[in-house]
């Protein structure tokens, strides 16, 4: 279980680094400009503050454990992103239906299972 919970909070952790960075990084307008037609809009700032608690989330699934302090954050820090995941649904469905959703669904399901896993199942020492 311990290997499993592992290879899901790597993969987890890449997909949320990858996602926080490139909106902190892409420059404000450019970011904005890249929502497709129709998308619910958000402004810039909120935007960035996405990509700030994905990056920290991504983070906080893998740190906790690699350097031994602090293992509770990792379950905390799957919770988080679990609530980043059912916004990202809801926005998803809500602009390009059932469909769009599944994706984001899957993701905050997987972060559901590894918060349960650190909390109950496994917990890192």
């Amino acid at each position: 279980m311990n290997i499993l919970l592992w290879i899901i909070q790597i993969l987890l952790a890449l997909l949320f680094l990858a996602a926080g960075i490139s909106k902190l990084v892409i420059p404000a307008d450019v970011l904005m400009q890249s929502a497709p037609p129709g998308s619910t809009q958000f402004s810039a700032s909120f935007l960035k503050l996405i990509g700030l608690v994905e990056t920290l989330g991504g983070l906080g699934l893998i740190l906790p454990g690699v350097f031994h302090k602090r293992p509770e954050l990792t379950p905390l820090a799957a919770a988080g992103l679990v609530i980043v995941m059912i916004g990202a649904v809801a926005i998803s469905v809500k602009d390009h239906g059932i469909q769009a959703g599944v994706t984001p669904l899957i993701v905050g399901l997987l972060c559901a299972f590894v918060a349960y896993g650190r909390w109950k199942l496994k917990p890192l020492r």
